[in-house]
């Protein structure tokens, strides 16, 4: 679509369900504020639920709120790849710009729950499979989560194909667990994964940049990775700095219990014939 995202709110306005006429005006009178919020978060803003949000944009012609969010932002002139939004200046130097990531990391660890950690560990350890699920920029943090588990004796299964790991989650029994890795929070697939594990009584943990996304308000746990001066935008080449760190944290509580230690010691033996 070429048309400017407000002038096409404006043309249909008369057109909308009360509800949706809600979140036009929101975005109407708060069109910066809604290129930083996800879904869930501009429904409880506008006072209406996600699927009248997803609906209303549907109605002016976008395939959802994703696709009109990045039309919003492009019609505002903000730059899709370059994300920082600090006091000072974009960073020039690679030391400014691993400062930030350290800030960041810094944020996010201050705002972690311990007993959280802890609880998703435990469940970790005591599950018979884990499904690590992400699709897109995010399939690579999911897919190294699996080799990771898989290290500590853990039995997973990922897939960079979404069918394959929905496949796995409907053939999964209820004492499987899902990690779900997504930044906004709000990719189809990896909700529909996460409401199949749900289905079939699977507990399930979210890796995710808000922690009021629609990933969020189904998983069992939350894991909520805060980035306030981010490299990129969700547009862009996210940074997968922030989910791996906190998946690091997570593995080392999961690895502080054994589990299968013979047989992970066989595994470094095997591994180490391909190692100097």
């Amino acid at each position: 679509m070429n048309d400017l995202v407000i002038d096409t709110i404006k043309e249909n306005y008369q057109q909308m369900f009360s509800a949706e006429k809600k979140v036009a005006d929101f975005i109407l009178q708060n069109p910066e504020r809604t290129v930083s919020a996800n879904v869930s978060e501009l429904a409880e803003l506008s006072g209406v639920s996600d699927a009248t949000v997803i609906r209303m944009c549907k109605h002016l012609g976008y395939q959802g709120f994703y696709q009109m969010k990045l039309n919003l932002a492009r019609d505002l002139g903000q730059h899709q790849l370059v994300g920082y939004c600090g006091d000072q200046d974009n960073p020039d130097t690679a030391k400014a710009i691993l400062q930030g990531i350290a800030r960041n990391l810094l944020n996010t660890a201050s705002k972690l729950d311990m007993n959280v950690i802890l609880g998703c560990a435990k469940m970790i350890r005591e599950s018979e499979m884990v499904h690590a699920v992400a699709v897109g920029n995010t399939s690579p943090v999911a897919i190294d989560l699996g080799f990771r588990l898989g290290r500590l004796g853990i039995r997973t299964s990922s897939a960079l194909v979404p069918e394959y790991f929905l496949s796995n989650i409907s053939l999964g029994s209820k004492k499987d667990v899902i990690v779900a890795i997504s930044h906004s929070g709000s990719s189809r697939q990896v909700i529909q994964a996460l409401e199949l594990g749900r289905d079939k009584g699977m507990k399930s943990i979210a890796i995710t940049g808000s922690a009021r996304s629609p990933v969020s308000q189904i998983a069992d746990y939350t894991l909520n990775i805060p980035v306030e001066d981010p490299l990129f935008s969700e547009f862009g080449a996210i940074s997968h700095v922030y989910a791996m760190a906190v998946i690091d944290a997570l593995l080392y509580f999961v690895a502080n219990a054994e589990r299968g230690p013979r047989d992970v010691d066989r595994l470094e033996m095997l591994l180490a014939e391909y190692k100097l």
